[in-house]
């Protein structure tokens, strides 16, 4: 066996980065190279009955579509699974590859997360009508009187992250300490993780393409059939729902389009927060980033390897947020 694949035996692989920029496709070419497997972390690509809106992959990932459209999601439970199925995958002599652009549900996967409690029944829709009923900026400064530390950090039409500060404020807990606790453990296992860059405007011209593909594979049928049936309050988020419901096909593309890329500019966010992460540069065909993916990650772990064991072989030094020696 190639060194690189005995040193990657027992080392997880994440990527991150946001929707588009090609995560998919480089963690398949990775496994093209290495014995591995897929792990989604992926809050909407978990459900089933929606794989072309969440653009599922093809191929066989792990902790896709595994819950019916009507189950309230959590990242509690998530991790749950993910830390099980990234045992499984170690213990088979395998090397995970967790990707996702969730950035909560990446950082579940990898370590022990304490998360917040779930809302109290019926408070969760109970604020998503306040907010609705408000406007993004009311509900908004109703947040900032609560919680201004969490209200500095969360933007006025992230509907989702405004009603769950609002759902923690009314438990006395703020969002905010939360989110900065969220890279401060070690992971589980020793981990490497990676990080996509890609122009904006190549990002755009991706988002939208795909958007466009989405409809020619029948995405609205798709919708029509899910809308049908029972609908948690997470699997409601799911971005392209409503548009696809409400809009005529080219306004909702557009609209699709762009509620996208405000996503991707808050998962670019996200990345810029996880210590240790590996920049890679997504404008280049997958098997160049999938190289150079494990070239760095060969050289990530034999590093590691050197400072803890230091000149005269003893281990020194202590874990990094990515499970290696600084």
């Amino acid at each position: 066996m190639a060194p690189a694949m005995t040193l990657l035996e027992h080392t997880v692989l994440a990527i991150f980065g946001p929707t588009a920029s090609g995560k998919s496709a480089l963690a398949e070419e990775v496994a093209r190279r290495i014995p591995a497997e897929i792990l989604s972390a992926d809050s909407m690509q978990v459900y089933r009955g929606l794989p072309i809106l969440t653009n599922q992959a093809e191929s066989a990932v792990r902790l896709t579509a595994i819950w019916d459209l009507g189950h309230q999601a959590s990242v509690g439970e998530y991790g749950e699974l993910a830390h099980t199925a990234i045992d499984e995958i170690l213990a088979a002599g395998r090397t995970p590859i967790v990707v996702g652009g969730t950035g909560l549900y990446l950082r579940a996967a990898l370590a022990e997360l304490e998360v917040p409690p779930p809302p109290r029944p019926g408070a969760r829709e109970r604020l998503e009508a306040l907010y609705d009923d408000l406007g993004p900026g009311k509900a908004h400064a109703l947040l900032a009187e609560r919680d201004p530390a969490a209200a500095e950090a969360v933007h006025a039409h992230d509907r989702r992250r405004v009603v769950r500060a609002l759902e923690l404020t009314e438990m006395g807990i703020s969002l905010t300490p939360a989110e900065n606790r969220l890279w401060t453990g070690e992971p589980r296992h020793p981990t490497v993780i990676f990080g996509l860059e890609v122009p904006r405007e190549l990002l755009a011209e991706r988002i939208e393409a795909r958007t466009r593909a989405m409809f020619e594979r029948g995405v609205e049928v798709e919708v029509e059939r899910a809308l049908a049936g029972s609908l948690s309050g997470t699997a409601g988020q799911v971005i392209g729902l409503r548009e696809v419901e409400d809009l005529p096909r080219d306004e909702a593309i557009a609209a699709i389009t762009k509620r996208t890329l405000q996503y991707a500019a808050y998962q670019k966010k996200w990345m810029r927060r996880i210590p240790g992460l590996i920049s890679l540069s997504g404008d280049r065909p997958p098997e160049a980033v999938g190289e150079a993916l494990l070239d760095a990650a060969t050289n990530r772990i034999t590093l590691s390897g050197q400072q803890e064991a230091g000149p005269s072989g003893v281990r020194k030094g202590k874990a990094d947020p990515t499970g290696h020696a600084v």
